[in-house]
């Protein structure tokens, strides 16, 4: 069985590592999401949240499972038996720091990395730029799925 992983904080998840998912999904037979715990830093959803959104948004890909993580990312794959992770790339600024760690993983334990390049539609879309624009009124409603609109206009528009 072909196993990947896309790892990342999906804090929120957008289209655009909805589309890096979907494009995975067809290249793999099975395909982890891993979200990213980083206790130091404080998101605008909680790691539960984040899951089940992703949960949500990717129910039509049967191929997709979804899982926090914290640590090493070669470690959640050796304890999977995954031996690949897809990262999407918008520019190459994201290059430079993605193969650095592309480089790190596969020294560690022999995991490769594939970059899939962005689509161009969702070549600027960061997760912070969504979070910044919502949070300031802005309509986001064409950068991610519904069900995250819902979300992210409940929390940062509360009262």
């Amino acid at each position: 069985m072909r196993r990947a992983v896309c790892p990342g904080s999906f804090d929120p998840i957008t289209n655009g590592h909805l589309d890096i998912i979907a494009r995975a999904s067809r290249l793999y037979d099975e395909v982890w999401v891993a979200v990213m715990i980083n206790k130091s830093k404080k998101g605008l959803f909680e790691i539960e949240e984040r899951i089940e959104l992703i949960r949500e948004v990717t129910a039509d890909f049967a191929n997709v499972r979804v899982e926090a993580f914290h640590g090493l990312l070669v470690d959640f794959c050796k304890q999977r038996d995954i031996p690949a992770i897809v990262k999407g790339l918008r520019a190459v600024s994201d290059f430079d720091y993605e193969l650095q760690m592309a480089q790190m993983n596969n020294g560690l334990t022999g995991v490769e990395t594939l970059f899939v390049p962005t689509n161009p539609t969702y070549s600027f879309l960061s997760s912070s730029l969504v979070k910044e624009v919502a949070a300031w009124g802005g309509d986001v409603s064409h950068l991610v799925p519904p069900q995250v609109l819902d979300a992210l206009n409940e929390r940062l528009h509360k009262g």
